[in-house]
């Protein structure tokens, strides 16, 4: 069989078939052409711009949230001083003690602040509370916490490596006639009679 040369070759000029548009042409005229059809699309295309333009709505109507409190002071607190920083504080700040440690959890006041699930635990010692998993056990006088088992304690310290993780450690919450640490600029707790003998030093 002899072979065919390049110029015998031939070469389709044909062009690509296109598809065929009859089953789109079908869907707009069974949809316009019929009254029911034609009702349903236009309640869809409705409900969808109401969804859209109530989010919008929803949107506008929140207020911007407020900026954001700066940085709390880093001090030691007696429980009085504890009480006044329940959201209701004219600053709006939010503490919670929880083993003798005092967080400022301003930033959770969905859930510490007034309304919320903890709103309970703000300006509060939380350490029964959340040791005997009942938020309304908190006290409105130092409680030492001296009936809790070991098992309990383990899980008020748990909470309180958890909080210090998500929130600004604040200072210690006083015992019953216990003197405040000074705070350097760097944070670090210096006692009171560590600061009496360097102010000693100071004046010597």
């Amino acid at each position: 069989m002899a072979g065919v040369s390049g110029s015998e070759r031939i070469i389709s000029t044909e062009e690509p078939e296109v598809p065929d548009s009859s089953f789109l042409e079908e869907v707009f005229e069974e949809v316009f052409t019929n009254p029911i059809n034609l009702v349903l699309v236009l309640a869809i295309l409705y409900l969808i711009y109401k969804i859209f333009s109530s989010r919008r709505a929803e949107d506008a109507s929140y207020p911007p949230p407020p900026p954001p409190l700066p940085k709390m002071k880093k001090q030691d607190l007696r429980l009085e001083d504890l009480l006044k920083y329940n959201g209701d504080h004219e600053s709006g700040r939010i503490l919670v003690a929880v083993n003798g440690k005092v967080f400022d959890v301003t930033r959770g006041k969905r859930f510490y602040g007034p309304g919320g699930p903890y709103s309970s635990f703000a300006g509060h010692d939380a350490s029964r509370a959340l040791a005997l998993f009942q938020t309304d056990m908190v006290k409105d006088e130092y409680d030492d916490l001296s009936d809790l088992n070991s098992v309990q304690m383990d899980s008020v310290r748990e909470w309180a490596e958890q909080l210090e993780e998500k929130y600004d450690f604040v200072g210690k919450l006083l015992k019953p006639g216990e003197d405040p640490s000074n705070y350097s600029d760097e944070d670090e707790p210096e006692s009171k009679s560590e600061a009496d003998e360097t102010g000693k030093s100071k004046s010597d």
